[in-house]
């Protein structure tokens, strides 16, 4: 091609659109499948947007496509700018996002989203607040939900993440055993990843604790075993808020335990491309953060007898 075939300023949208598709995708068949369109129309466009900037953008071989080098170099320029029109275009015209739906482990979901929705569905009336319970941790990897909320070190490739709060473990317990000293108090053991009782007493130079009389697999149990008097537990204060603020729990002026994990609304990297979306998870976040906040100041914790 030369360059006197090259026409003036930018080529029609719908042509970058299908080169976009194209390159991403590998091919003139994919993209004509994204668009519902024949090979044929996609081949023409492409042709024509090659006659306009007077460049070949695909090497084509009867094993395929590849992009030619003008190619390669013009895609980032294409995908970047069909990115900010698209972003634009929703932040001026467009409507806030009519659903938020997040995925979440159930004693999550119990525990940190449900007391905050209220105030976000006050905030946004118009958007549909939806749950998924996830049964374990390793599911997420299967779900379809995009975004998560999600315990651990914060990292997980692929995905964006904003903190909600990191993981601190106090001593907490039934009001009505505050009567007893807590070295005579049924300790409750839960087993997993979080540190236990033998860690906490290392960290903080006290004796050795005597076995658990109670032994449960999940922070959810162990809670609501300690909020019905049952014992003494190194609780989440994440996942204790409610219990907290509602006083079915107290904690004891004791050292807490502070961790490297923490609690993280996630969402793959390429997911939220407009501003309101954005803003629209992050006053999630926001919401999520403030009862384990108040938890931590407001929240009365009980002298030692």
């Amino acid at each position: 091609m030369s360059d006197n075939l090259r026409n003036k300023g930018l080529p029609p949208l719908d042509w970058l659109r299908i080169f976009e598709a194209a390159a991403r995708l590998g091919g003139f068949s994919a993209a004509a499948r994204e668009f519902g369109l024949t090979q044929a129309a996609v081949s023409q466009r492409i042709r024509s947007l090659e006659t306009w900037l007077a460049r070949e953008l695909f090497v084509r071989s009867a094993r395929g496509v590849t992009l030619t080098y003008a190619g390669e170099s013009y895609l980032p320029i294409v995908q970047e700018s069909l990115e900010a029109l698209e972003r634009g275009t929703e932040d001026l015209f467009g409507k806030a996002p009519r659903e938020l739906r997040i995925a979440a482990l159930s004693s999550h979901l119990t525990t940190l989203v449900m007391p905050c929705l209220s105030e976000l569905q006050h905030k946004h009336p118009d958007v549909r607040f939806t749950t998924d319970s996830v049964p374990q941790r390793s599911n997420f990897d299967d779900e379809k939900t995009w975004l998560h909320l999600r315990y651990g070190p914060g990292k997980w490739a692929g995905r964006e993440m904003a903190l909600i709060c990191t993981e601190t473990l106090c001593l907490m317990t039934s009001p009505s055993l505050m009567h007893m000293r807590w070295q005579d108090m049924a300790l409750i053991e839960l087993r997993g990843e979080r540190p236990g009782w033998r860690r906490w007493g290392r960290k903080n130079d006290m004796p050795a604790p005597r076995a658990a009389s109670i032994s449960v697999d999940s922070m959810e149990h162990a809670l609501v075993a300690a909020a019905n008097g049952l014992g003494l537990v190194l609780g989440s204060q994440a996942l204790a808020a409610p219990m907290l603020n509602s006083g079915q729990l107290v904690k004891l002026d004791l050292p807490a335990l502070a961790t490297k994990d923490g609690y993280w609304l996630t969402w793959p990297e390429d997911k939220l491309t407009s501003k309101k979306s954005r803003a629209l998870v992050l006053a999630l976040r926001d919401a999520l953060s403030q009862p384990v906040s108040d938890a931590d100041h407001s929240a009365a914790t009980a002298p030692l007898p």
